[in-house]
């Protein structure tokens, strides 16, 4: 039996930390690609540190897409995030871009042809999960510890706190009582800010998102505050830490309240399942719970490099369900093709959608009129529902 009364901590980084900077640049450079050839072929990886940038990886796609291009797309993602700072500065930092063909003997296992239809770009496991904890269907803890940092990085975009700067990282502690969230327990966040900021200021700034984004009541005179606990933040960035591309899965996913298959997303394009199906298992959980077939729901897929469908469809509804889990997996079978040719085009995946993705969570997210975070969208309520009568 499943513990009803606990402690549940997930944590969230801002678009300016150094991870997430490389995050953002492999995005860009997917998007590059996309929307010069919807069917190229990218993996990239990045690397930050104090003024300089390295990307490498492997690539397939037309050669309008030149270095030079690369280049800025990556000069400009720094831009829009933020960093034009003496240790890393968005027009100043070194380049150096690593960039090969992709392997002719993955393509080979991996395109289509005439006898058979495209397969995986690799073997791996991929987890989807939704529960009623919050409007989009997200987990409580992950949920809020996005909306501080991103409605902090809002304010700072518009001028409406100069004072801080790219980097920062929050942590939500929520106390559940019969398996539902009541109050927030404790609260971090670090934030960089300026040279000249006081930490008295630091934490009536960081306060006040606390108090707009918490629901009403769970911040109270018990709940545990830390804002910059070490004290000085000035220092941050790539300037502060060396950042390297998708070390922050489980931000990137539900903040450890559900398993994640190992895979990163960011960097690579949608014929990689690591990225493409756990869309696909994040997009069908989410219908599930939409659907009033459970309260949670977390969903497991599995594929093998060069095989179209996957090896397994795992259906854990956690006791809350009112369908037999075997009945729905067969459902969800019928209502998408699971295949990586048949999750791209049934969300919409090759376009350039994914720079958008690298901070603040891939998933809760809502939907973009240009095909941004299909995976989110409800439509598959009645197909469910139509499979199992």
């Amino acid at each position: 039996m499943s513990r009803a009364n606990y402690l549940f901590t997930s944590e969230s980084v801002s678009e300016g930390h150094p991870d997430k900077v490389c995050d953002r640049i492999s995005d860009a450079v997917v998007d590059l690609y996309l929307a010069a050839e919807p069917q190229s072929r990218v993996a990239v990886e990045t690397l930050v540190t104090t003024n300089r940038i390295v990307i490498a990886g492997e690539v397939r796609g037309p050669e309008t897409v030149t270095p030079e291009k690369i280049e800025a797309a990556a000069r400009h993602a720094v831009r829009e995030i933020g960093y034009e700072q003496k240790g890393f500065h968005w027009k100043d930092a070194e380049f150096q871009n690593y960039l090969h063909e992709q392997s002719a003997d993955i393509a080979v296992g991996v395109d289509a042809t005439e006898s058979k239809d495209e397969g995986a770009g690799d073997q791996g496991i991929m987890f989807g999960f939704a529960c009623r904890e919050t409007e989009p269907l997200m987990p409580a803890p992950i949920f809020y510890a996005h909306r501080i940092l991103h409605e902090m990085a809002k304010a700072r975009h518009t001028g409406r706190t100069p004072e801080l700067g790219p980097d920062a990282k929050s942590q939500v502690t929520l106390a559940y009582e019969d398996g539902k969230p009541v109050r927030a327990d404790s609260i971090v966040v670090s934030t960089q800010h300026g040279e000249d900021v006081s930490q008295e200021r630091v934490k009536e700034i960081v306060r006040g998102f606390i108090d707009e984004v918490m629901p009403k009541g769970w911040v109270n005179g018990s709940t545990k505050l830390y804002v910059n606990p070490t004290g000085r933040f000035v220092i941050g960035g790539p300037d502060g830490d060396t950042g390297l591309t998708g070390r922050k899965i489980i931000v990137d996913t539900y903040g450890g309240a559900a398993p994640h298959g190992g895979g990163a997303f960011s960097g690579k394009d949608p014929t990689k399942v690591d990225r493409s199906a756990a869309y696909a298992a994040r997009y069908l959980a989410k219908n599930v719970i939409a659907a009033g077939l459970a309260d949670k729901c977390t969903l497991q897929l599995s594929y093998a490099i060069g095989v179209s469908q996957p090896l397994s469809l795992y259906v854990d509804l956690h006791g809350t369900g009112n369908i037999a889990e075997d009945e729905l997996e067969n459902a969800l079978r019928q209502v998408m093709d699971l295949s990586p040719r048949g999750i791209r085009e049934h969300l919409g995946l090759n376009r350039p959608i994914y720079e958008r993705t690298a901070a603040y969570g891939h998933f809760g997210r809502q939907p973009d009129n240009d095909g941004g975070f299909s995976w989110e969208r409800l439509d598959l309520v009645e197909p469910i529902h139509g499979a199992l009568s």
